[in-house]
């Protein structure tokens, strides 16, 4: 990683670090930095990342959609605020190209993982707020994460995959679905990862932060699989 490319990377986020130092360590894998002693994970701007994201997200959908129930807006919230939404914001940045990886992650495509680009894009988020402050993150979220919201509020009545699914099964004639998950990871970042078997055969999976969410998106990429069959 040489610092001056970081310079593209701050461009495509549209703000200019005072501390460039930041940026660079939002960008750290711990895979990189068991490699390279000395050096800090990205993990602390992580965890502010989540926060600041969560917050910022909350604050969009109760001002933009004030007629949607609290349920309505909890499921809006979580439609863009997953690991694999997430990491669609990344992959839009580019940011797979800036990660700093261990030579096993990088040869392993962790380039384009999603719990990697996921994690490095809240990593990013923190940077921002520490260097340009509350007003710096949330203009970033509105203007990579907001016009999501947009269009994930047209699909409100298809956010529940899991029940999807069971209805398209049901109407295949292929029995009930059946999800196993599995986790990895610290506690403090645990990733949750799900398999959803349709007729004996494993149709589709998803990562999340939660079990809800990995097997939510494993439905969904069962039931785009299944309803094209």
């Amino acid at each position: 990683m040489i610092l001056a490319s970081l310079e593209v990377l701050a461009d495509r986020l549209g703000h200019e670090f005072d501390d460039p130092e930041l940026l660079r360590r939002a960008l750290a894998h711990r895979s990189w930095v068991a490699e390279s002693p000395g050096t800090a994970s990205n993990e602390r701007l992580e965890f502010l990342g989540d926060a600041v994201l969560g917050w910022v997200v909350a604050d969009l959908v109760y001002r933009r959609f004030g007629e949607l129930p609290e349920g309505s807006l909890t499921d809006l919230r979580k439609s863009v605020v997953n690991a694999n939404a997430l990491a669609d914001v990344a992959r839009a940045l580019g940011l797979g190209e800036f990660l700093s990886l261990g030579r096993g992650e990088d040869a392993g495509g962790g380039r384009d993982k999603p719990s990697i680009l996921s994690d490095a894009f809240e990593a990013v988020l923190g940077a921002v707020y520490l260097d340009g402050g509350a007003e710096a993150a949330r203009a970033l979220v509105e203007r990579l994460v907001g016009p999501r919201l947009d269009d994930a509020v047209d699909r409100l009545d298809r956010l529940d995959h899991k029940s999807g699914l069971q209805e398209l099964a049901a109407r295949l004639e292929l029995g009930a679905p059946v999800y196993e998950v599995t986790s990895s990871g610290p506690d403090h970042a645990k990733e949750f990862e799900a398999v959803v078997t349709v007729g004996d055969e494993a149709v589709g999976r998803g990562v999340g932060r939660s079990k809800k969410s990995a097997e939510q998106a494993a439905a969904a990429a069962a039931w785009a699989r299944l309803a094209v069959d």
